[in-house]
């Protein structure tokens, strides 16, 4: 399958297809300087369509926003597609057609058919986002965004204003 002719529309019907994680045991594996974790995907419904969500940190001291989680698309034919990537705040995100800059800043990207049709990476196109700020917030907002079900997950608490509970 040639991604040339995805559409938005396409794009927007895998993500929002209701999905089951089906190894929820998955088990990390450590190398090169980083852990990550690969997740089995399956549509719910009939249309057979297979994804792949991985969970990937740098594991090297001061590190700690260096990480990234996803939303792969396996085609029929076996070819992967990044549909969504939340990633940390450690590098500032360009926005090639766009021409701008994130900064350093807690960002999400999104396939689109734009960017396929410019021959750049699908997922190129990012917005900053603070909706999480540790990996495991971003996993929540990932599986809750793209309608995943199958892993117990936690949203980071980014409106909390108070160190205490007051009573």
């Amino acid at each position: 399958m040639s991604f040339e002719s995805l559409t938005d529309d396409k794009i927007a019907d895998l993500i929002n297809c209701q999905k089951r994680l089906t190894n929820p045991q998955a088990r990390v594996v450590i190398k090169d300087g980083h852990e990550q974790i690969n997740f089995n995907v399956i549509a719910t419904d009939d249309s057979g369509y297979k994804f792949e969500v991985y969970k990937r940190k740098n594991t090297r001291d001061g590190m700690d926003d260096d990480f990234s989680c996803g939303l792969l698309w396996i085609s029929p034919n076996g070819e992967v597609l990044t549909l969504r990537r939340y990633n940390g705040s450690s590098h500032n995100h360009r926005n090639q057609l766009e021409k701008n800059q994130l900064g350093s800043t807690h960002h999400i990207h999104f396939a689109s058919e734009k960017y396929i049709k410019a021959n750049k990476k699908a997922e190129g196109f990012a917005e900053p986002s603070t909706r999480y700020k540790t990996l495991d917030g971003a996993l929540h907002c990932l599986l809750s965004d793209c309608n995943i079900s199958g892993l117990k997950t936690v949203s980071d608490d980014t409106s909390q204003t108070f160190l205490f509970e007051i009573q």
